[in-house]
């Protein structure tokens, strides 16, 4: 991690000591992340769907796209990073498959799924408009990021 990530990284774990709910972090985090991280040109997060949990709904997000507002666990990048419980990196979204387009100016995508008392709650999604974005320092900041509203989550 960078020592900016590391900062961020800090800021966001400070302010989950005290915010309101966990909407107030994943708001804050969407900001600094679209604000602070030049190549996160969409940062966003995807919830469990409370009315029916075959489906993630879209939380907070920053960018300059309207994302996918739902999407069926059994599609796209999203859906495969909610159904395996793993992260999911794509250095190259026209050569993935999965693919589903927000913009068609995304080139890479990373998406962490966040699970909270054991249990998927929702995923952080962060896409850029330049390919090879996501490295693996990369990936170890945003699932650090992630971490954060999933211990937030797991305390409410």
């Amino acid at each position: 991690m960078t020592p900016a990530q590391r900062e961020l990284l800090q800021e966001f774990e400070s302010f989950a000591q005290t915010a309101p709910t966990a909407q107030a972090v994943m708001e804050k985090m969407v900001n600094q992340l679209h604000e602070k991280m030049t190549r996160y040109n969409w940062v966003g997060f995807y919830l469990v769907d409370p009315a029916d949990s075959n489906y993630l709904i879209v939380g907070p997000y920053k960018g300059s796209f309207t994302p996918n507002v739902r999407i069926p666990l059994s599609s796209g990048l999203c859906g495969a990073a909610a159904a395996s419980g793993k992260v999911v990196v794509v250095q190259d979204v026209t050569k993935d498959p999965r693919y589903l387009a927000g913009s068609s100016l995304v080139k890479s995508e990373m998406v962490v799924p966040i699970f909270a008392n054991k249990k998927l709650a929702g995923e952080l999604d962060a896409e850029s408009y330049f390919a090879d974005t996501f490295t693996n320092a990369e990936q170890e900041f945003v699932e650090a990021c992630a971490g954060v509203v999933a211990k937030y989550m797991e305390k409410r």
